[in-house]
């Protein structure tokens, strides 16, 4: 694994759960099992912003994540950030994740302060700080999903 993308995406849906299946669709991952870990980075591992992933490899497979997610019914809306922040000379890093039925300032500002709580918990001298938001309105009588996913490399076969 070299690198973790940064990928995001909302969509509508009249299930709570076709609506997520949908967002990961518009963030290019719906065809993976995900498996979510907590929010270390690896040191030497690249992060990259993409927005939509590119072929992470064949249908069905397992892909390790870091997943801010929210869901709503309508009317509303949703918002979901990851934050992150690596140490100095590519050494390890911290992923933090919100999700809420709020607008995008707010879950910016709190994904922000909890990357700073979990910076502070470290020995580690940390660099900048980036951050990915993803936000969306839900219309009545739909759901609708915003997520943001940290995917850690490319698929591997779960049998």
């Amino acid at each position: 694994m070299s690198t973790i993308r940064i990928v995001q995406g909302s969509a509508s849906a009249p299930t709570k759960m076709a609506s997520y299946d949908a967002a990961l669709a518009d963030a290019g991952v719906e065809n993976y099992n995900l498996v979510a870990v907590s929010s270390v980075i690896p040191a030497d591992v690249d992060v990259e912003a993409v927005g939509t992933a590119p072929d992470l490899g064949p249908a069905g497979e397992r892909l390790t994540v870091v997943e801010a997610r929210a869901t709503t019914a309508g009317p509303g809306q949703v918002s979901a950030a990851l934050a992150w922040s690596r140490s100095a000379d590519r050494g390890p890093g911290l992923f933090y994740e919100v999700a809420d039925e709020t607008d995008s300032d707010d879950v910016e500002h709190r994904v922000l302060e909890g990357l700073a709580a979990g910076q502070e918990l470290r020995d580690w001298e940390f660099g900048d700080s980036s951050v990915a938001v993803e936000h969306s309105q839900a219309e009545a009588g739909i759901y609708t999903t915003s997520l943001v996913l940290a995917v850690y490399g490319e698929s591997e076969p779960i049998c």
